[in-house]
């Protein structure tokens, strides 16, 4: 009863969404204004809808798709958000559109699209979160591109999500069942002569997709493949245990890892009920111990989005839609830079740990406060701090408990 007092809340917070059926191509003409082009392959784990509106649905399929889509963006449109259309077909002059959808039919189709759209041998894969149909992650992943700025070639990879808050449980186990189509997308990328690096920008519950198939690529090789240079992972939806585990599990030497948190991020305060009561890895306050002492020991740099404003109600998808913030991932954390000069500017109070020092990233000094959480009057109990030093100690090659 109590989940489905919490999920009506969030239905309420999350308002009352947008066109369905964008995916359809429209024509760009000499009378539409000069616009962006995004351009991206989609790999997928969804089944095809049959309808070119819609491309895929929430249902699951054993043969992954790859997709060859661009993506026209409106010139007139505030940072950080998606201008869905208010009717359809949408216009190009003021929405979000699609101009090209092409299906690949087989590996050496996607690997000769990768060629012809390199840049500078940098590729990122996006996994998007819970709650996202087909055509939410590609225009978000679109968004993402355009205002980050990032010299990279994008590679959506869309698993199947019901996109119904109601289908918690149903879109957590499509994770699982497309981790090993993630982890052979990422040795197919890596094995390309002319990739140099590969970023994974996981978010929500695309982070326990994201981990569990580097986990399974560090189990079978050992380590993770040395061109998955970087992982950020945005509000992750993991129980911090289970990181933990799988971050010792995926071998060594780790990509770098940087993780974006909120403790007034309310779709994880349900997630943490639906589960148990068990502390998000999303939800953390860095710079407090045991978790500070924890993530310097693990090399994993934090940044505390608690005091980013950025009209989101669920304050659960800040890394995208903050302009700063996702510069930062374009500008930065892609490409290595460090975090504690003094040419950032990401808002007031934002405060970032790294190598277990609270670094000022922001305009103002200062650990993030949390702020207090209420969701369908029902605020989540605060979780005691979760001690993972024997986790991250364990052995990675310990025994199976079966043969």
């Amino acid at each position: 009863m109590l989940k489905r007092i919490l999920l009506a809340g969030l239905t309420v917070l999350a308002g009352c969404g947008h066109p369905t059926g964008v995916m359809t191509p429209v024509a760009l003409t000499a009378k539409t204004p000069k616009t962006s082009q995004v351009e991206m392959l989609v790999a997928t784990t969804r089944q095809q809808s049959g309808d070119p509106a819609t491309l895929f649905n929430g249902e699951r399929s054993p043969k992954p798709y790859l997709t060859d889509i661009a993506i026209s963006i409106p010139p007139k449109r505030a940072a950080g958000t998606v201008q869905w259309p208010e009717r359809l077909p949408p216009n190009p002059a003021t929405d979000f559109a699609v101009t090209r959808v092409e299906q690949l039919e087989t590996r050496t189709e996607g690997r000769a699209w990768f060629k012809q759209h390199l840049v500078d041998g940098h590729a990122l894969v996006f996994v998007h979160g819970f709650n996202n149909t087909y055509e939410d992650s590609v225009f978000r992943l679109a968004q993402i591109v355009h205002d980050s700025g990032m010299k990279a070639t994008p590679v959506l990879f869309t698993w199947p999500s019901r996109a119904r808050l109601t289908a918690y449980e149903y879109d957590k186990e499509s994770t699982n069942y497309s981790r090993t189509a993630l982890e052979q997308a990422l040795r197919i990328l890596a094995q390309d002569p002319s990739v140099k690096d590969i970023t994974i920008l996981a978010h929500s519950m695309g982070t326990w997709l994201a981990m569990e198939s580097l986990r399974q690529m560090g189990i079978r090789d050992g380590h993770v493949n040395p061109k998955i240079r970087d992982v950020i992972l945005a509000s992750p939806d993991i129980d911090i245990q289970v990181f933990a585990k799988q971050f010792v599990e995926m071998g060594t030497p780790h990509p770098k890892f940087t993780i974006f948190v909120s403790q007034d991020d309310r779709a994880l305060a349900v997630s943490s009920l639906i589960t148990g009561k068990v502390s998000r890895l999303g939800a953390i306050d860095p710079s407090k111990e045991p978790y500070r002492s924890r993530l310097e020991e693990a090399g994993i740099t934090a940044i505390d989005l608690t005091k980013v404003d950025t009209g989101d109600k669920l304050n659960h998808g800040k890394f995208a839609e903050s302009p700063e913030i996702v510069q930062l991932i374009g500008q930065r954390l892609m490409t290595g830079q460090p975090l504690t000069d003094s040419n950032i500017t990401l808002g007031e109070g934002v405060a970032a740990v790294v190598g277990g020092t609270v670094q000022t990233v922001g305009k103002v000094a200062g650990t993030a406060v949390a702020a207090p959480l209420a969701i369908a009057e029902h605020p989540p109990v605060a979780a005691k701090p979760v001690k993972v030093e024997d986790t991250l100690h364990s052995d990675p090659q310990s025994e199976p408990l079966t043969q």
